[in-house]
């Protein structure tokens, strides 16, 4: 996409908090700079305990630090103050990812956040309309499991495969 419009890429980071036994359904997620959302919902509605949450949350940390090391090397991340800025992602389910990302990006100051994705859950594209100043929800299936079943394909993008996205990006503007 940022090819595709001539603009810059970066990758910001954000975990999932993966719900015991569930690891693909959000009690909430994290992201740079310690934004937090939870996922109450699921939360009361598995009866996960506090102390879950936090050590999920503290491995995470340890994830999205290892992460910045690994994708940042010695490229600073992208100014974002006064821009519009495009957060993409494979999908949403809870939304709960996405939603720490637009809470985490607007401590940045940009002008607008419009959040962009193939394929969501009909209650996450409602929900997140309320959060950013423009939502694309490609694909909004009336029954949603998960992220991954609209994929041939959902393996998890590697560490290399990153840092080559970030190197051939067209940085224009």
């Amino acid at each position: 996409m940022a090819q595709r419009l001539g603009v810059k890429l970066d990758v910001f980071l954000v975990r999932k908090l993966g719900a015991p036994g569930h690891a693909e359904l959000a009690m909430g997620a994290l992201a740079g700079g310690g934004t937090l959302v939870r996922n109450d919902q699921v939360i009361h509605g598995l009866g996960i305990e506090e102390e879950t949450i936090a050590q999920a949350v503290d491995a995470e940390r340890r994830e999205l630090a290892r992460r910045e090391g690994a994708y940042r090397v010695s490229r600073t991340a992208v100014d974002v103050t006064g821009r519009v800025v495009l957060l993409i992602d494979d999908g949403m389910a809870t939304g709960a990812t996405m939603r720490a990302a637009v809470d985490a990006i607007r401590r940045r100051g940009p002008a607008h956040v419009v959040v962009a994705v193939p394929v969501a859950s009909e209650q996450a594209c409602r929900q997140m309309r309320l959060v950013a100043d423009g939502v694309v929800c490609l694909n909004t299936p009336s029954t949603f499991f998960s992220v991954g079943q609209y994929y041939a394909d959902f393996s998890q993008t590697t560490d290399d495969e990153v840092r080559e996205l970030l190197r051939r990006a067209v940085i224009t503007k």
